[in-house]
């Protein structure tokens, strides 16, 4: 009945000349198509009218088919019967106010009869909000737990980098809607808030399509959707032979889902750069894979076509570069039934159980390319290693003394910060060959309980001998996590604390540049001062001062008897440019 939706957005004269609000209204429209919308259903508005001439072009082009009434209760049941028995997602859009609440009972049936039904509400914009504005109350999660998937989109601005993020958005919410996440279907709410003008702007005589706008508002080629979603239970279609295929491995909910993709891996041949997080054989990891990404020159030879992301990617900037290279497919394998893309860069994201039943398929690579890539990592390796074991003291080369000392299957967790970064660079096999597990709190990356949180993983698995390696703040945030009664099962863990007085990472980030040095030390390196042995003589734990690579060492060689912490003090200003020469050194040695 409908005709294929055209690769670009239609440059009717309606929408060419773009505003804010119709540039965002019309690429909802055209990506909700893309998805395989068919039919849409609107309510009359104000705040929605942007929405109302993107949807009534897409109606007059044959991309849709448009459904108007005046009543959002019965719009809602509307689109509800719609989408019961065709299974496909069907939006319901309407202005601000009491009109989103009056779709609640349609969203309520839909929830509890797994319907994919998509509520689009138009909102005020956050200067409105509070003041008594007409028709504006708190939109956000107006539905409760009845939706599968809410989000609110930020008020849309004439700017670049908007694009890739609304189209990603709406395929978070057609995924979420029809289940295909690992959730049963049902309602999602994607809350939009607009700014005027909420009409299009004309468009004056002579004026090409899409003139002043600041970026492409196209989507992916041939019609496809900007994130195609495939489920667990679509096995049979393998994950497609790219040759070029670099594997992006990041922190896993379950650490032996690490081992599960080293084994695809290995099957395929791929290169892969992964964190230190997990327990898997990095035998066949790309040595101090991120730091070979910062080597421009060299990575722009040998870029992948493909990257292929296995969980959360959360340390390294070169690794996001990586993600944002428009030249570079990327493709998200889920662990989860949602997926990390921040980048909002996916083209394609694959179910988790789906990938693994396709390992047999046998992936082709190209052998050459994906061996340029482990030498090279060797060569980065042996640089690094001439560069951070004479920088003693200092995060970097702590963190090498602790891999390397560390017993034969013992768990490491590491604290986020600082901590977390300084493993991942110093983690290659010159350091370290012998099986080790690392964790880390990698959900939001706080600093906030890793002592606790460590002392729970030693008590999870006493029979391993358990390691924890922070910073100070992270060590003093959650310093009550050394209170643990004389009748409670007592933790055996040796705790190393990288202490450099502050805040430490702040260094390495744009507030540490050496033209902002006037006003960092106070509110950026934020000193303490506070000594972490009075503090373990409180609690009655044991404490360790290492000054040396060997005394560091020699505390890591003895087991863990109970529960000690070992301080390595470091010098902070220093962070900075070991950082660089070690990134000068890498791109040296690959030339």
């Amino acid at each position: 009945m409908f005709p294929s939706p055209k690769n670009s957005i239609p440059a009717c004269g309606r929408i060419a000349d773009m505003n804010p609000s119709t540039a965002l209204a019309t690429v909802v429209v055209d990506e909700l198509v893309r998805h395989g919308v068919r039919e849409a259903v609107l309510c009359p508005g104000s705040r929605s009218a942007p929405f109302a001439y993107a949807l009534q072009d897409a109606d007059r082009a044959g991309r849709l088919r448009l459904h108007v009434r005046v009543d959002e209760r019965t719009a809602a049941f509307l689109a509800l019967g719609l989408a019961k028995l065709t299974r496909r997602p069907v939006p319901v859009f309407t202005t601000s106010g009491t009109a989103v609440a009056n779709l609640h009972p349609a969203v309520l049936e839909a929830s509890h009869a797994a319907v994919p039904l998509i509520v689009v509400s138009s909102d005020r914009p956050a200067e409105l909000q509070g003041t008594g504005a007409n028709q504006t109350t708190d939109q956000g999660q107006l539905f409760g737990t009845a939706t599968r998937m809410f989000h609110q989109l930020g008020v849309p601005e004439s700017r670049v980098g908007q694009n890739a993020e609304w189209r990603s958005v709406v395929g978070r919410l057609c995924a979420a809607a029809e289940g295909l996440g690992g959730l049963d279907a049902g309602p999602v709410h994607l809350n939009v808030p607009l700014r005027e003008p909420l009409v299009p702007d004309p468009l004056a005589p002579g004026v090409p399509p899409l003139a002043g706008w600041p970026e492409s508002l196209d989507g992916r080629d041939d019609s496809a959707p900007w994130v195609r979603v495939r489920p667990a239970r679509l096995q049979s279609e393998p994950v497609a032979s790219v040759p070029k295929t670099l594997v992006l491995l990041g922190d896993l909910p379950d650490p032996a889902m690490a081992v599960q993709v080293m084994e695809l891996v290995a099957a395929a041949g791929w290169p892969v750069v992964a964190e230190p997080f997990g327990a898997h054989d990095r035998s066949a990891v790309v040595p101090n894979g991120p730091l070979l990404l910062t080597a421009g020159e060299w990575l722009g030879r040998h870029l992948p076509e493909r990257v292929l992301v296995v969980g959360r990617i959360t340390l390294s900037r070169a690794v996001a570069s990586l993600l944002r290279n428009p030249a570079v497919s990327v493709e998200i394998v889920a662990a989860q039934s949602s997926w990390p893309d921040p980048s909002h860069a996916a083209s394609v994201v694959h179910s988790f159980e789906a990938v693994l039943a396709s390992t047999t398929n046998g992936p082709q690579v190209d052998e050459l390319w994906a061996q340029d890539w482990s030498q090279a990592g060797e060569v980065v390796a042996k640089a690094a290693e001439a560069v951070i074991i004479p920088a003693w003291p200092s995060g970097l080369a702590v963190a090498t003394t602790v891999l390397a000392e560390l017993p034969t299957n013992a768990t490491l967790f590491v604290g986020s910060s600082n901590s977390a970064r300084d493993v991942d660079l110093a983690f290659s096999p010159l350091v370290r060959s012998a099986p080790l597990t690392v964790v880390a709190s990698r959900g939001l990356g706080g600093i906030d309980g890793c002592v606790s949180t460590a002392i729970g993983i030693s008590l999870a698995q006493p029979q391993l001998p358990a390691y924890a390696l922070m910073g100070d703040l992270t060590f003093l945030h959650d310093s009550n996590g050394l209170l643990i009664g004389p009748h409670e099962p007592q933790p055996d863990l040796t705790l190393v604390v990288t202490n450099d007085d502050g805040g430490g990472i702040f260094t390495l980030l744009e507030p540490g540049e050496s033209s902002r040095t006037t006003d960092f030390e106070r509110v950026f390196g934020t000193p303490t001062g506070a000594s972490i042995a009075d503090i373990c003589r409180a609690h009655g734990v044991k404490h360790v001062l290492a000054s040396t690579a060997a005394h560091l060492g020699a505390a890591i060689g003895e087991p863990p008897d109970g529960l000690r912490v070992v301080e390595v003090r470091v010098d902070r200003s220093g962070h900075r440019d070991l950082h660089a020469d070690l990134r000068a050194a890498a791109a040296t040695a690959l030339r």
